[in-house]
């Protein structure tokens, strides 16, 4: 064993790319990353239409009435 570590080819370390990439956007847009991504994801659960996805994205993200109060 030499003790190094591939990467596997299922794309997990571009799935963590993605990641890394949406955090980093959420700080420069002043979103907390945590809070935006249980809220997108629980939004997303709840129902929210395909055709309004570009509302979830860091820039555009406005966080739900019911989180602001919620620190």
């Amino acid at each position: 064993e030499s003790g190094h570590h591939e990467v596997p080819s299922d794309g997990g370390a571009e799935h963590w790319a993605v990641i890394a990439s949406l955090i980093e956007t959420c700080k420069l847009n002043s979103v907390d990353p945590l809070g935006y991504v249980a809220d997108v994801l629980t939004r997303i659960v709840n129902g929210h239409p395909n055709s309004q996805i570009d509302d979830l994205l860091p820039w555009a993200y406005i966080r739900a009435p019911e989180l602001k109060a919620v620190a």
